[in-house]
C-alpha cells in the first residue's frame, strides 16, 4: 500500500517516540495527538491580541472604583466583579502567552506574546492595588451588614475575610510605603547567593577510579553522589562539602542577613515570629511547624529501620552519609510508549473512582497535555490551571523510562485538582494554595506505585519500586523535615538576639543531622564535612518556612491514599474535599473536611505504617532471593 509522504513521515516519527524520544526533534514533525491543543484557548494570535485590548478596558474600568468601596453594598460588589472578570481574562491571556512560549523557547514572536502579557500584568497590579487597603479600613461590622443588604457579595466572602484577618498586621499608608521601600534591598542576601553558588563558586576538581575527571558544580555532585563505588562516593562527598567549608563565614553572614530582614519584617508587622508571619499568608498556625518536627522525631525509629535495611543490602560494615544515595535494589529497564504510560496511570488510579478516570482519559484522549520533547521546549514538567473557563494544561518531556510514567501521574494529580476546582468553585475561589496542591499529585504517586508494585514482573522489578519508593519517602519526609528544623533553629537565634555565624549555622545542622541518622547509635555514621551541606541548599537563602510543606503534603498524601485503598468510596468522597475545594475554605480545613486532621499524630501514624510495610515486602524479597 502506497502512503502519500506526509503520512509515511508521520508513521515514522510515530515509531521513532516510541523507541528513542530525541530531544532535537522538530516541533513539526511531532504528531497532533502528542500536543497540547491551545485553540481553545485562543483561535490565533490576532483573538489573543484583541482580547489583550479589551482586558485593558476593563482594568480602566476598575479604577473608576478607587475610593468609592466602602460606600454602599452595590459600590463594593460592582468593583468586585469587574475586578475578577478581568483577573480571570488575563489569567487566561497570560496561561496562552506563557504555554505557546514554552513550546519553543527560540521564537521571538511568542516571547513578545509573553513580554506584553507581563507589562500588561504590571499594569493590573498597580491600577488595582488600592482594592485591599480600601476593604482593610472597613470596619467589620459594616461588612457584614454589606453581606445582609447584598447576598451576591457572598461570592466574595473569602477573599474580603482573608484581607480583614490581617488587619492587625496590616500598618498605616505611610508605614506601608516605607516599608515597602527595603523591598530595594531585601533581596540581596538571595542575589548574592545566587550569583555566588551558580557562577563564581570555585568547584573541587576529582579524579573517579575509573579515571573520568569531574569538576564538582552542583549538578555534577547530583550526577555522581550515587555511584556504585564506594570510594568514589566518599571522595565526591568530602571534597564537594569540604569546598563549602571554605566559605561557611561568608555564606554565614548573607544567610544572617536574610533571616534578620525576615525578623524586621515579622516584627514590624506585629508577628511574634518570622515562622507566624510566614505561614499566616495561608492561615496555617505556627502549631502545624511544631507538630511537624515533633511527629517526625516520634518516627525516628522508622527511619532507622530504613538504615538498618540499607545498611543490610548494601553489604557494608557501617553506613555512612555518603551511602544514602545509592539504590538498594539494581536499576530495572522498564520502557513505555505513552499510550502504555496512560494506560498504566488509568488503571492505577481507579480506586480514585468512575468519574475521575472518566475525566483524565478524556484529558489524555483531547490533547490537554504536551508530551514530546522538542528543540527549544522549555525542559522539565509542570502543569497550569489558569484558564478557568477552558482546561488545565500539562508540559512534560516523555522519554520513555518509568520516571516519565510517574512524572505524568504527579502532573496528571494537580490537573484533576484544577479541573475539580475550576468546575466546582466560582472564578475567586479556584485558585487552591500551595499546601494542598501537592497532595493530589503525590496521592497519584503513590496509588500508582501500590499498583506497579502489585503488578511487577518479577521480583527485581518489585524490589527495584520499592526501592524507589522508599527513597522517595525518607528523602521528602524526614531530610526535608530536617532542614525545616534547622530553619527554624537559625531563626530563633536571631529572633532571641544572639549573634549568628556560619561557624554556628554548621555546628546547628551538624547536630540535627546526627540526630535524624543516628549517628550516635551507630545507625549511620555522619562525617563531620556533612557540617557545611546547609550550604548548597538554595532554599535556606530564597524562601522562608518552604521546606515544610514538602513534607506535610507526602505524609497527607500518603495516609490519603492508604484510607482510599483500604477504605474505598467513602474515603474517595471526603478526599473531593480538597479537589473541589479551591480556595473555598482555608487549607488546614479543607484536610480535615477530607478525613484527616492535620494537628493530630494520624497522618503521620499512616505514613510510618505504609514505611514499614514497604520495608516488610522488600525484606520478604530478600528472603525469598537467597
Amino acid at each position: 500500500m502506497k502512503l502519500k509522504l506526509s503520512n509515511l513521515l508521520t508513521l515514522l516519527v510515530i515509531l521513532f517516540l516510541s523507541t528513542s524520544f530525541p530531544q532535537n526533534l522538530q516541533r513539526k514533525d511531532v504528531p497532533e495527538k502528542y500536543k497540547w491543543n491551545l485553540s481553545e484557548i485562543y483561535p490565533s494570535r490576532q483573538a489573543w491580541l484583541a482580547d489583550k485590548d479589551n482586558i485593558s478596558k476593563m482594568i480602566d474600568e476598575i479604577v473608576k472604583y478607587k475610593g468609592h468601596l466602602a460606600e454602599s453594598p452595590d459600590q463594593l460588589l460592582n468593583a468586585l466583579k469587574t475586578y475578577f472578570d478581568a483577573s480571570k481574562s488575563y489569567s487566561r491571556l497570560a496561561d496562552y502567552a506563557s504555554r505557546i512560549s514554552d513550546e519553543d523557547l527560540r521564537i521571538s514572536e511568542n516571547q513578545e506574546l509573553l513580554q506584553s502579557a507581563s507589562t500588561l500584568g504590571t499594569d493590573f497590579s498597580e491600577k488595582t492595588s488600592f482594592i485591599s487597603p480600601e476593604i482593610l479600613k472597613m470596619d467589620p461590622s459594616k461588612i457584614e451588614t454589606f453581606f445582609k443588604d447584598k447576598p451576591a457579595l457572598q461570592e466574595y466572602k473569602m477573599f474580603i475575610a482573608d484581607i480583614q484577618r490581617l488587619r492587625e498586621h496590616t500598618l498605616s499608608e505611610a508605614e506601608e510605603n516605607l516599608l515597602a521601600s527595603f523591598g530595594l534591598i531585601s533581596d540581596t542576601p538571595v542575589n548574592v547567593y545566587n550569583i555566588f553558588n551558580n557562577a563564581e563558586q570555585p568547584v573541587a576538581k576529582i579524579s573517579l577510579s575509573t579515571g573520568e575527571k569531574v569538576n564538582l558544580t552542583s549538578s555534577a555532585y547530583t550526577k555522581y553522589r550515587s555511584v556504585s563505588n564506594r570510594e568514589d562516593r566518599e571522595l565526591i562527598f568530602r571534597s564537594f562539602f569540604n569546598n563549602y567549608e571554605k566559605f561557611k563565614n561568608t555564606l554565614g553572614a548573607d544567610l544572617d542577613g536574610k533571616i534578620k530582614t525576615d525578623f524586621v519584617y515579622a516584627k514590624d508587622r506585629k508577628y511574634n515570629s518570622s515562622m507566624e508571619s510566614s505561614l499566616s499568608s495561608f492561615n496555617v498556625p505556627v502549631s502545624v511547624y511544631e507538630n511537624l518536627v515533633k511527629q517526625i522525631h516520634n518516627s525516628l525509629p522508622t527511619l532507622y529501620r530504613v538504615l538498618d535495611l540499607k545498611k543490610k543490602l548494601l553489604g557494608v560494615d557501617t553506613l555512612h552519609y555518603y551511602d544514602l544515595y545509592t539504590s538498594i535494589a539494581k536499576k530495572v529497564d522498564m520502557k513505555y510508549s505513552v499510550d502504555e504510560g496512560e494506560k498504566t496511570i488509568l488503571d492505577a488510579l481507579k480506586p480514585m473512582g468512575p468519574d475521575y478516570i472518566k475525566n483524565l482519559k478524556f484529558a489524555y484522549d483531547h490533547r490537554w497535555v504536551d508530551l514530546m520533547p522538542n528543540e527549544g521546549k522549555r525542559s522539565g514538567a509542570y502543569e497550569s490551571g489558569a484558564s478557568y473557563d477552558v482546561h488545565p494544561y500539562i508540559l512534560t518531556n516523555w522519554n520513555g523510562d518509568y520516571e516519565s510514567v510517574t512524572t505524568l501521574a504527579h502532573e496528571s494529580g494537580h490537573m484533576m485538582h484544577s479541573f475539580y476546582s475550576n468546575k466546582n468553585q466560582t472564578y475567586p475561589n479556584s485558585q487552591y494554595p500551595i499546601f494542598v496542591a501537592e497532595i493530589a499529585s503525590t496521592t497519584n504517586e503513590t496509588l500508582l506505585n501500590n499498583y506497579m508494585v502489585k503488578n511487577a514482573k518479577n521480583d527485581d522489578e518489585r524490589l527495584f519500586l520499592l526501592g524507589n519508593y522508599l527513597d522517595l519517602l525518607r528523602n521528602t519526609i524526614f531530610r526535608q523535615t530536617m532542614f525545616a528544623e534547622f530553619e527554624w533553629e537559625i531563626h530563633k537565634v536571631v529572633e532571641k538576639g544572639e549573634p549568628l555565624t556560619g561557624e554556628q549555622m554548621s555546628n546547628i545542622y551538624y547536630n540535627i543531622v546526627k540526630t535524624y541518622y543516628g549517628n550516635d547509635q551507630g545507625k549511620c555514621i555522619v562525617d563531620p564535612y556533612v557540617a557545611y551541606e546547609w550550604e548548597y541548599i538554595p532554599h535556606f537563602f530564597n524562601y522562608t518556612y518552604y521546606v515544610y510543606q514538602y513534607a506535610t503534603s507526602l505524609i497527607y498524601a500518603t495516609a490519603f491514599a492508604e484510607k482510599i485503598v483500604n477504605e474505598g468510596q467513602p474515603a474517595v468522597d471526603k478526599y473531593y474535599n480538597i479537589l473541589k475545594g479551591g480556595y473555598s475554605d482555608y487549607p488546614l480545613n479543607l484536610i480535615k473536611k477530607a478525613g484527616i486532621d492535620p494537628l493530630s499524630s494520624e497522618a503521620f501514624e499512616i505514613t510510618m505504617k505504609k514505611m514499614n510495610k514497604v520495608m516488610d515486602q522488600i525484606e520478604e524479597i530478600i528472603a525469598k532471593k537467597k
